[in-house]
């Protein structure tokens, strides 16, 4: 056999089958959500909802409402007696500012620098997997942990309303009346949206995560960037700086309980997450494609 049929046939055998890139998301898939890790931040995100729902109920019993001090809480907090589709809303908004981008940003930063820091990163780029597919996978992990963990919460919150308030048709924000059907689709579509709204996170998790062997740092360092950048998005100084923190328009979904919706925000918000999922994904791949792997 010549020089270039052997050429040929060394192209053929490490180029990656389809099959195989199809094979290598679901390993990760697998793994990712097989670690106890992984199964312990969902409880809690799933007791978020519980506790909420629960507090609401202990301090209404006595005919009293909730919020009476002032506001507190999430907008639709005071709905929540009224309606228990209400309580999906109001979970979500709030675990989105800080549980739901903590659980995200443990999963993204330990996503590169964990196979690294297990010795087992090696071993999966002698595959004929390609870094390139590799970072796309991890990243495709990621983003179905942020649907699978946004989704866990609206569950949570649904069923526990159910429990301990009642259900039918609701009033929005604008003050119109929607049927029960409606509303649960519309509750649906907020969590896909705050689903969406974490994939800025989750690229930048993983771009952290091509920095550094240690998964335990990766994580840190991403949740302590999250939570810096929520504490700048609070600073009036920086108000001509806000628009573009990636937590700017996270309570945006709020809009899709409006009649009609208000998309300008959630448009905003959609757009600044893509952004940042370019800039931060392609750091990874640049970083990632040139980086001595030597775990």
């Amino acid at each position: 056999m010549s020089r270039a049929d052997l050429a040929v046939v060394d192209t053929a055998a490490a180029r990656p089958n389809p099959l195989w890139s199809l094979g290598l998301l679901r390993s990760e898939l697998v793994t990712t959500f097989r670690r106890w890790r992984t199964v312990a931040l969902l409880g809690v995100l799933a007791a978020v909802p519980i506790l909420v729902g629960v507090a609401v109920r202990i301090e209404t019993r006595g005919g009293g409402q909730v919020g009476r001090g002032g506001g507190e809480g999430p907008a639709f907090i005071t709905q929540v007696t009224n309606n228990g589709l209400f309580l999906v809303f109001t979970a979500l908004a709030a675990t989105l500012p800080f549980f739901l981008p903590m659980a995200v940003g443990v999963v993204a930063g330990d996503a590169v620098a964990g196979e690294a820091d297990a010795g087992t990163l090696r071993y999966l780029l002698v595959a004929p997997a390609g870094r390139t597919r590799l970072l796309l996978a991890k990243y495709a992990t990621t983003m179905a942990f942020c649907l699978v963990a946004t989704l866990v919460v609206a569950a949570s919150a649904l069923a526990v309303g159910a429990l301990l308030f009642p259900l039918g048709d609701l009033t929005t924000i604008s003050g119109t009346r929607i049927s029960f059907a409606d509303g649960l689709g519309r509750a649906l579509l907020i969590a896909l949206v705050v689903a969406a709204s974490l994939a800025g996170v989750a690229a930048l998790g993983l771009f952290v995560s091509t920095l550094t062997n240690s998964g335990i740092a990766a994580m840190a360092t991403t949740v302590g960037l999250v939570i810096t950048v929520q504490i700048l998005d609070q600073i009036p100084q920086l108000h001509a700086l806000q628009p573009y923190f990636f937590s700017h328009y996270w309570l945006s979904f709020a809009d899709l309980m409006r009649d009609p919706v208000y998309w300008d925000d959630l448009v905003k918000n959609l757009e600044l997450q893509a952004l940042y999922t370019a800039v931060f994904g392609s750091a990874a791949w640049a970083r990632f494609t040139t980086r001595d792997v030597t775990a």
